[in-house]
């Protein structure tokens, strides 16, 4: 099907479709934690999938069973070890609507009206997209149909709940770290204290050389830990401060604000009507992320393109182009991530 007026529904596609791979790039560059995973794509921290009912992630959940020590003609075990399992994560999708009335196609007939009024639209659905996208990486994954976002991945109550088809009260090794500075720590975060509480949460993540190379807090956090140091002591890290991103360095890795705007309501809630979502690390929140052990994976056919043809109501003068995302935020190791909270 095309748009009653084919030079129309032309413009519009061929506008999505360039708009696509930028948009596609800028989510992944406005958010700290996704253009981390981005630049880990060897390591398969962002790898885009291309089929399936639903995404694998492969565990190593156990050690080799047959390791031993041995002496001469001594037999060696050479029992099969199951060590692989995997976690089975949805795919979920999005999409964003970009329409137009028979009446504005009319008020903007000449070409450079009608460029400048489709190139608005795209760039508007675009945006939205992407902030929907940003919410729910950050999402406790309860809303219904979104991907499932940090809070769940890593979260604060880390013995309950099922990650990836895995239950965690089942399942110790599928347990992240969770660190409450009044419970744990024996009080509210403060300047004073960050430091200590962050140390606490740090000692329980490092295996040999894998350790969290990246924490993402919530502006109150964040405020906290740069003013718990001495000017003198405060560097940051050049590629996250080459991205855009305000950042601290905390033993050798970057700690990011990423709070979104706080005091603005997200979609679904009693403010919903202005139009900011929050998105970011919840309030009084810091994660400690490994994130070798964290995946962005997007579909390769569906990351902010359009779906399939153009549509209009048999009953109404209006057009509409839809662009879609598909994909899910997974984790390989929640042993590996930790969060501090309140």
């Amino acid at each position: 099907m095309s748009f009653p007026n084919p030079a129309i529904g032309d413009l519009v596609a061929t506008t999505i479709e360039n708009y696509s791979k930028e948009a596609a790039d800028a989510v992944t560059r406005n958010n700290g934690l996704l253009n981390r995973l981005k630049k880990r794509g060897n390591n398969r921290a962002y790898v885009p999938i291309d089929g399936g009912t639903a995404i694998l992630q492969e565990i190593q959940y156990a050690q080799n069973s047959t390791s031993m020590w041995y002496s001469g003609y001594e037999q060696i075990n050479i029992s099969p070890s199951q060590i692989f399992t995997a976690a089975q994560y949805p795919i979920r999708q999005a999409a964003v609507a970009v329409t137009f009335s028979g009446l504005e196609e009319l008020m903007n007939a000449g070409e450079e009206r009608m460029i400048e009024l489709v190139a608005g639209r795209v760039e508007n659905a675009a945006n939205t997209l992407q902030s929907l996208i940003a919410v729910g990486i950050y999402s406790d994954g309860t809303t219904a149909k979104s991907i499932t976002g940090l809070q769940a991945l890593v979260s604060t109550s880390p013995s309950s709940g099922t990650i990836g088809g895995i239950p965690a009260s089942t399942w110790e090794f599928w347990r992240n770290i969770a660190y409450s500075a009044v419970t744990n720590g024996g009080a509210a975060a403060t300047a004073a204290n960050i430091n200590r509480y962050m140390d606490a949460v740090y000692a329980q993540l490092v295996r040999g050389s894998d350790k969290p190379d990246l924490w993402v807090a919530d502006n109150n956090y964040w405020m906290l830990y740069k003013q718990s140091m001495q000017p003198m002591q405060i560097t940051e890290s050049s590629e996250m401060a080459q991205a855009g991103f305000q950042n601290i360095m905390y033993m050798g890795s970057p700690v990011i604000m990423d709070g979104g705007f706080q005091g603005y309501g997200t979609y679904g809630d009693a403010n919903a009507s202005d139009f900011m979502p929050d998105g970011g690390v919840p309030a009084n929140t810091m994660y400690a992320l490994n994130t070798k052990y964290l995946h962005y994976r997007p579909h390769r056919d569906r990351n902010f393109v359009p779906i399939r043809g153009d549509r209009w109501s048999v009953n109404q003068d209006a057009t509409v182009r839809l662009t879609g995302w598909a994909g899910a935020l997974t984790t390989s190791n929640r042993r590996f991530q930790g969060v501090l909270s309140a």
